[in-house]
């Protein structure tokens, strides 16, 4: 494997996780998972004054300590794969800080960027709004499922961040993988194929179907 450190990314609900676990056990790679724990969240989804600051400097910070982890732990010695990207940080920013908190927080940013390995590759999981929405809707109904979960408004307008994000995204290769008919559940040829895709990749953004028979 040419990449080294492979991130895989998309919205709340694209199944970047189990990917990530996937791909990490069909490539033998060390796979780093997002802290989710965030005792800011359910203040943010009630809407409390002050507690989207709050909820996104604890988000950004964790995110911090893990990647300086990730650092200073000898990334280079084998494949490694995270489920998120440092700088998604500033997707979730941008949507829930007014303009005010927006200052304080980039000053931060841009202090703790520096520290975070940039990754080799970035998968982007892009998925249409409808099917994000339907697998997040089968995904309450799993009585294991986690209760705090932002509502269909605020998933939509994650949605179109993300596209805008990484349309225009140029700091390392980046696959666009389609997902309407490719999820956590895809079968094993329908993984092989997208390895190969990963294996193939050259400088720039690529665009990629999944197989899915």
């Amino acid at each position: 494997m040419a990449f080294r450190y492979i991130a895989i990314e998309g919205p709340i609900g694209a199944g970047k996780t189990a990917l990530a676990e996937r791909l990490g056990a069909r490539l033998d790679a060390t796979v780093v998972l997002e802290e989710s724990d965030n005792p800011f969240l359910a203040d943010f989804y009630a809407d409390r004054p002050g507690a989207a600051l709050q909820a996104q400097l604890f988000f950004l910070l964790s995110r911090h300590r893990q990647q300086t982890a990730l650092r200073q732990a000898d990334l280079f010695s084998q494949t490694t794969i995270s489920d998120y990207v440092f700088d998604k940080d500033r997707i979730f920013a941008y949507l829930n800080l007014d303009d005010n908190e927006l200052f304080i927080y980039q000053r931060l940013f841009e202090l703790l960027a520096r520290d975070a390995p940039p990754p080799d590759l970035v998968v982007y999981l892009q998925t249409p709004t409808d099917v994000l929405l339907r697998r997040v809707h089968t995904a309450r109904r799993d009585p294991d499922a986690v209760a705090l979960q932002p509502d269909d408004d605020y998933l939509k307008e994650l949605n179109e961040a993300y596209h805008h994000f990484f349309f225009h995204y140029t700091a390392t290769p980046l696959l666009v993988v389609e997902t309407s008919q490719f999820d956590s559940d895809a079968s094993d040829e329908a993984l092989d194929d997208l390895v190969k895709q990963i294996r193939a990749m050259g400088p720039g953004t690529q665009y990629y179907v999944p197989r899915t028979r």
